[in-house]
């Protein structure tokens, strides 16, 4: 554990270098960040060989795809690390400034948070994302991945790292535990005096882990219970594009769909189109067809898994998709309340006062009208790409990027007031 707390150390020690850095040479090291990604791009998929490998058999194949990088992922990686590149700093930005009556002038400036430690699971592109996020806003970062992408994302940092001895910066600015145990993950949680926010990114086994034993400031982020809800004036082909991308454009992330509710007086014609999208023609063309797991009401309309209670309260991260029947907007409200995680939500409908409702009743990090929840990423917000998404209220909601990475200090000029 001695090399926990050398890190640590080297970490609080490189914030207030990293906290001053100017926004040209952050530039300058994120473009070189980039390059390197890129030309050592073989390197990283030899590393990433050897996690997917010990990976197989161990967690589903939906899982493996999150684990598993390409060329096309990292340059896609390298992409991300330029689109933060190109993005305002948010350091120092004055938020509001106003003048007192005894002249004081007050000002409120975004700085660093200082040292955010991210716990993540398998997902490699993560580590680059964080890495870039955390350095433009003048943050020193603590990697901590899982152990299934430990080869994959010590190659990442060492590359990133590179870029920073290259311009003679402190390679400290990035860190990426040695020890993958969960006793040196809890003792990041209980790094008071070290770490200064510390933010889980994973299922909700490792967010509730987080949350009930962190000593650090935790922001909850990821847990993704999704709801589309097909309203009765709902464009049925719309509705079907929508639940379809929402569901199997990649499902084993947290903006994936895992609920479709259907009003009732459009379930008869919705349902049976919807089983023969996900279901019927994804057989045809040899994909993994989709299981729906619906309620008694649905199951009277076509043939299905019968969905148990808890179906309705489980990401699954995988083609699976519980389907209920409501009989009013107000019903789709009430279900979601009842079993989102606050994620994302999304009602389909060509009746804009039922819309409306929807969007202002519903109480989620991101609500939409007529659009896949697909779209709760930093990247598609234009964040450049994100550290996570926030479902709780306080600090930050929804996809966080450079400015949900800062908090921020009043600055106060005088010429002699006292008090």
């Amino acid at each position: 554990m001695e090399k926990i707390y050398e890190m640590l150390r080297s970490a609080k020690a490189a914030a207030p270098k990293l906290a001053v850095l100017d926004t040209e040479t952050k530039n300058k090291a994120l473009l070189l960040m980039a390059d390197k990604l890129r030309e050592n791009a073989a390197l990283i998929l030899k590393e990433n060989k050897k996690d997917v490998e010990r990976a197989k058999g161990k967690i589903s194949d939906v899982m493996i795809d999150r684990l598993l990088l390409t060329e096309e992922r990292i340059f896609a990686m390298a992409d991300g690390i330029c689109r933060v590149r190109a993005l305002p700093d948010p350091v120092g930005k004055v938020q509001s400034d106003f003048v007192r009556p005894n002249g004081l002038e007050i000002s409120r400036v975004s700085v660093p948070i200082g040292v955010v430690a991210i716990i993540y699971e398998s997902r490699p592109n993560v580590t680059s994302d964080a890495a870039a996020l955390c350095f433009k806003s003048g943050n020193v970062c603590i990697l901590r991945g899982g152990s299934e992408a430990y080869n994959t994302s010590l190659a990442i940092v060492k590359v990133l790292r590179s870029a920073l001895s290259e311009l003679s910066l402190d390679e400290n600015f990035i860190h990426i535990p040695s020890d993958t145990s969960r006793e040196a993950a809890k003792l990041l949680m209980e790094a008071v005096g070290y770490v200064d926010a510390l933010i889980p990114r994973g299922g909700a086994g490792l967010i509730r882990a987080c949350i009930e034993e962190s000593k650090i400031p935790c922001i909850q982020t990821g847990t993704g219970i999704c709801h589309i809800y097909v309203d009765k004036d709902a464009d049925i082909e719309m509705a079907l594009n929508i639940t379809d991308n929402a569901k199997t454009s990649r499902p084993s992330v947290c903006n994936a769909a895992e609920v479709c509710l259907v009003h009732r007086d459009i379930a008869g014609e919705f349902l049976p189109k919807l089983k023969e999208r996900l279901v019927d023609e994804r057989v045809k063309q040899g994909k993994c067809a989709v299981e729906i797991r619906a309620d008694k009401a649905a199951r009277e309309i076509i043939s299905a898994s019968a969905a148990e209670p808890l179906d309705f309260d489980t990401e699954f991260l995988d083609y699976i998709l519980a389907v209920g029947v409501v009989d009013s907007v107000e019903g789709a409200i009430e279900h979601i309340a009842a079993h989102s995680t606050h994620h994302s939500e999304s009602i389909v409908t060509e009746d804009i006062a039922v819309a409306e409702k929807f969007l202002k009743s519903v109480d989620s990090a991101a609500v939409y009208h007529n659009a896949s929840t697909r779209f709760t990423d930093g990247g598609e917000f234009g964040l450049g790409c994100e550290i996570g998404i926030s479902t709780q209220k306080l600090h930050a909601r929804g996809p966080m990027g450079l400015s949900e990475l800062t908090s921020y200090k009043y600055v106060v000029r005088g010429n002699g007031q006292i008090r």
